[in-house]
């Protein structure tokens, strides 16, 4: 929508907003949405320029946040001065970099120094946010809009780096007093009380984020709003003993608003200690609500406190609405404000708690499993458990011993050794209850109606215990629990090929069989994408188990995230070419054949006893459905190619993953043309540095009548081949994003 538009959105919906009429509602939407609007445009207009993707420019700038300091990389956020010696685009921009050591280092380099708060100058590689395009996968371009990064990259000519000013600021601060706690606990459990006391949750590894999630305590963990409010009632009762101590200040300042400005203040102070995470903002920004309702002597109730919140929060961000934590944080307390018997009436300490907890539970159950595709069975009885410790034993504990060491070094080390020791009894439990196979359960991505009709059953079942047909409401949580997976018919084969960046991994689905191909990329001590990627959409597209692996040959772009799906699930056999240095349990070999629910499956390639050559020894495997032929060639090159075409029958397929993602070497015209493809799959990242796919042989396959394809351009790409002939599914273009920007076409 134009930029006009949207300013007539606001400027109409404002006055409809604030004039008492019965369409105040429409005047506040228009309002709102005009102002959302706005404020996404503002952001995407500050991306970095095609002009600059991919080009080496001098930055000079500031650290920001707590640099993340892995094996060989460290990544950071990093806003750019203002000046004229970066290029315009980039000044004042907020930018998401990585520093990554030399290959073949045997210790970290100077990225080490990089300090929260410190100024360095520096060249580096940017690119504009752009990320994968998967079932279930992580978006990164919502990410970089919502958090106002205008470019990813990473630092080049390290030696060229160097330090302008060094660390200050209030995240020089966090940083400084997460290295006492972590030199004042021996206690491996240190990690987890830096994240409690400073939100800093750099020490904890990916089990501990798994366990975490497992049992559903994530919530928990970084500084939640519950921390934010312990402090505001500390600031209060502190403002409250002074006045009661000093009476004469009564007579300049009322003491009930007096607590509630020292209140606010404890609130703000602790949210910038967390890095203005946005349960710690939320909450301060309800306790400056009911604050300055105190102030101006107008009473509040929980759902104008909550509404006026929800307003200021959305008037400083409008954009807070792409992050998930807002729609928890939010819905959470709204669940509990409806649920919950209002002040006053008798109070049952321990009733309530409970309420509260399976109120919580059920209410946030449906956001949970949209956002997330997860669901925790362990997670009602491992809160039961941590919310009153943790938060009434550990937090304190782990506040209190920050506040000491901020007024005199060493005065905080005993509590935060006892806040550890209070932790780590818990922290046993909970992993002996994550270890569960019933711990966590995935779950399929559902249709979109699906969210809308879960939570109307969970306010069906939340309503009063009197109500008739309570037990119906479990049937509106169907769709989303147990979504149509749109398997195939038998006789039917239907392809995934998963957007893996540049690598390959290929989903293939029969009526009741799963089987991968290659299992994308993965750098080490770096990106993952049988993690990041593979596994997020084999649990989103329904897959709990897989019947077969076929590794096409060793090379990390094809067999890196082997590992990862190894680790994450059930594989019953795994295939590679013989005397590949990959583990694997058997040798994919020509004239191996199977049968799947009427689709037959035979290796092409290698023959026995071929020696394993890399590229050319990958397994070749073609599919045959009632309905149509699929051709997986892995990266052969055009001598393999000749080999195949010995037999050209064998070649012939409506569906073809072009060799090696679309270089030079492969895809011959006397191969292409044996095969007769109706579309052509081209598996290659966005930009890659090899230029894949090449440009002559996109032309090849299309000079043939194939449709050409490219996950850099549309994401994850689905293929079913059914009776209804050939039907494809871009991502991107089924799932369109305002911040989505899809590569160029093939």
């Amino acid at each position: 929508m134009p930029v006009p538009a949207l300013w007539g959105l606001l400027v109409v919906g404002l006055p409809a907003w604030a004039w008492r009429w019965n369409g105040r509602a429409v005047g506040a939407l228009l309002a709102g949405a005009g102002w959302a609007a706005l404020g996404a445009g503002w952001a995407l207009a500050g991306w970095l320029p095609p002009e600059l993707e991919g080009r080496e420019v001098g930055l000079s700038g500031r650290v920001l946040d707590l640099p993340q300091h892995e094996v060989r990389r460290t990544r950071f956020q990093f806003v750019v001065d203002a000046d004229d010696s970066v290029p315009p685009p980039l000044r004042g921009r907020r930018l998401q970099l990585a520093w990554y050591d030399d290959f073949g280092a045997r210790e970290a380099g100077p990225r080490m120094a990089l300090q929260p708060g410190s100024r360095w100058q520096f060249q580096a590689r940017l690119r504009a946010p752009r990320g994968l395009a998967n079932p279930g996968g992580f978006d990164a371009g919502r990410h970089a809009l919502a958090q106002r990064i205008a470019a990813t990259g990473y630092v080049r000519s390290p030696h060229l780096a160097r330090e302008l000013a060094p660390a200050a600021g209030i995240d020089a601060w966090r940083d400084a007093m997460a290295g006492r706690i972590a030199g004042s606990v021996p206690s491996s459990s240190s990690r987890f009380v830096r994240a409690l006391a400073l939100g800093d949750t750099r020490g904890l590894a990916d089990t501990d984020w798994e366990t975490l999630r497992a049992v559903g305590l994530t919530h928990l963990v970084a500084i939640s709003g519950f921390h934010v409010g312990l402090v505001a009632g500390f600031a209060a009762w502190l403002a409250m003993a002074a006045w009661w101590l000093w009476p004469a200040l009564g007579r300049r300042w009322p003491r009930p608003q007096a607590a509630a400005v020292a209140a606010v203040l404890g609130a703000a102070g602790y949210a910038a200690v967390a890095g203005f995470a946005l349960p710690t903002v939320r909450t301060a920004l309800m306790i400056a609500v009911v604050a300055a309702a105190r102030l101006v002597r107008r009473p509040l109730d929980a759902w104008q406190a909550l509404a006026l919140a929800l307003l200021a929060m959305l008037l400083v961000d409008p954009l807070a609405v792409l992050q998930s934590g807002f729609w928890l944080s939010f819905a959470g307390v709204a669940w509990l404000v409806w649920c919950l018997p209002a002040q006053g009436g008798e109070r049952h300490l321990l009733r309530d708690f409970f309420a509260a907890q399976g109120v919580a539970t059920l209410g946030l159950l449906p956001l949970g499993a949209v956002l997330f595709l997860q669901a925790s069975l362990a997670g009602p009885v491992a809160n039961l458990l941590a919310v009153p410790w943790w938060s009434l034993v550990v937090v304190p504990l782990s506040l209190l011993g920050t506040a000491l060491e901020a007024l005199h070094a060493g005065a905080g080390t005993w509590a935060w050794r006892l806040a550890a020791t209070c932790f780590e009894p818990s922290w046993a439990v909970f992993e002996r209850m994550a270890a569960s196979p019933f711990a966590l359960v995935w779950l399929p991505e559902g249709r979109a109606w699906a969210l809308p009709l879960a939570l109307l059953g969970a306010f069906w079942w939340l309503l009063p215990r009197g109500l008739p047909g309570r037990p119906l409401a479990l049937l509106l949580w169907l769709p989303l629990l147990w979504p149509p997976r749109d398997l195939p018919a038998p006789g039917a084969v239907e392809l995934n090929v998963i957007d893996v960046g540049q690598g390959l991994s290929v989903l293939v689905r029969t009526r009741n069989h799963a089987l991968l191909y290659d299992a994308g990329p993965a750098i080490r001590d770096g990106y993952d994408a049988g993690e990041r990627a593979v596994l997020p959409a084999l649990r989103a597209l329904g897959v709990s188990s897989l019947d077969r692996v076929v590794l096409s040959h060793a090379d990390q772009d094809h067999a890196g995230g082997w590992p990862a799906v190894q680790r994450g699930m059930p594989v019953s056999v795994s295939l590679a070419p013989a005397r590949a240095p990959v583990a694997a349990q058997g040798a994919c070999e020509a004239g191996r054949r199977w049968s799947w629910d009427g689709v037959e499956f035979a290796f092409l390639h290698p023959p026995v006893h071929f020696p394993y050559l890399g590229n050319e020894a990958s397994c070749v495997l073609r599919i045959a459905s009632l309905h149509g032929a699929v051709l997986l060639p892995g990266d052969i090159g055009e001598v393999v190619e000749r080999r195949l075409l010995r037999e050209p029958g064998l070649l012939r397929a409506d569906v073809v993953l072009v060799p090696h993602h679309g270089s030079g070497g492969s895809s011959s015209a006397a191969f292409i043309a044996a095969t007769g493809a109706r579309v052509a799959v081209v598996a290659a990242g966005h930009g890659n540095r090899f230029g894949h796919p090449r440009p002559e042989v996109v032309r090849r396959w299309q000079r043939q009548g194939a449709e050409v394809l490219a996950t850099s351009h549309s994401g994850a790409i689905r293929i079913w081949v059914d009776e209804g002939g050939i039907s494809v599914r871009e991502r991107r273009a089924w799932r369109r994003r305002l911040w989505d920007r899809p590569g160029p076409p093939p």
